[in-house]
């Protein structure tokens, strides 16, 4: 295994729609020359190849099919098959189930299927799923978001990052997230719903469930339009008195 630190960078975290200076939530993570692409949001494939192309990447990962999750996989198939892109081969795809079907859907305009297993290498994630990337181990939970979705856990050289995707606090996310370096964690909402499901965070939520999983750095992401990066920051170290960050779009922080 490579003794290379885990790094991620915030390619954007803005939701439901892209802001002027903050794509919807896609995230970087590296090892040495290992890339996963982690949630496709609209609007993140321009910042990430200020990293890397898109033939320089070994694996896309989705937590879920909403758009702001997922969007950008859309233009990254024509980017694969029919610009100045030449793959080596597909890029391996990790997603919720029906990922396949649903991009097909989307991008055929003839009687033709759209060949999207030609851009794509898809692998359909369920609860407990592992991958190995290179040095990075994959470990993927089902979690509480109304629709099929997923959080995933990463490892390499020792350091862990635990990404909640989007969800509702859930005790699959906590386990995922136990003793972690850092945890990525959604913090959407600006308070509770007073009735119906819940399926988000808020920021206190993000803070307890640092603070549970004993996790050593909490980063807020995918803040709500009601609440600034700094109110969300405050109300999360409230629940947690580790370090708490906010995923500044272009920061990269180290693992």
């Amino acid at each position: 295994m490579s003794d290379e630190p885990l790094h991620l960078t915030v390619l954007g975290c803005s939701t439901p729609y892209p802001s002027a200076d903050n794509p919807c939530s896609g995230y970087l993570v590296s090892s040495g020359d290992t890339h996963i692409w982690v949630d496709a949001g609209s609007g993140t494939l321009g910042p990430l190849q200020r990293h890397v192309r898109l033939d320089e990447l070994d694996a896309i990962w989705i937590s879920h099919l909403h758009a702001d999750h997922s969007a950008d996989l859309l233009t990254a198939y024509y980017g694969a098959l029919y610009a100045d892109i030449r793959l080596p081969a597909p890029i391996p795809l990790y997603g919720p189930p029906g990922i396949a079907d649903r991009l097909a859907h989307f991008l055929t305009n003839t009687a033709a299927r759209s060949p999207v297993e030609s851009a794509f290498a898809i692998t359909e994630l369920h609860d407990g799923h592992r991958a190995d990337i290179g040095p990075l181990r994959l470990t993927t939970r089902a979690v509480s978001h109304g629709i099929p979705a997923f959080a995933v856990r990463i490892e390499a050289a020792g350091s862990s990052l635990a990404y909640s995707g989007d969800t509702a606090p859930c005790p699959s996310l906590t386990e995922l997230a136990r003793g972690c370096d850092v945890l990525l964690c959604e913090a959407d909402s600006a308070q509770a719903p007073a009735e119906g499901d819940r399926v988000h965070h808020t920021p206190e939520d993000a803070g307890d469930t640092a603070r549970t999983a004993g996790a050593g750095r909490l980063i807020v992401t995918h803040v709500g339009r009601s609440l600034t990066p700094q109110q969300a920051v405050g109300r999360a170290s409230t629940r947690f008195d580790g370090p708490v960050d906010y995923a500044r779009p272009g920061a990269t922080f180290t693992v």
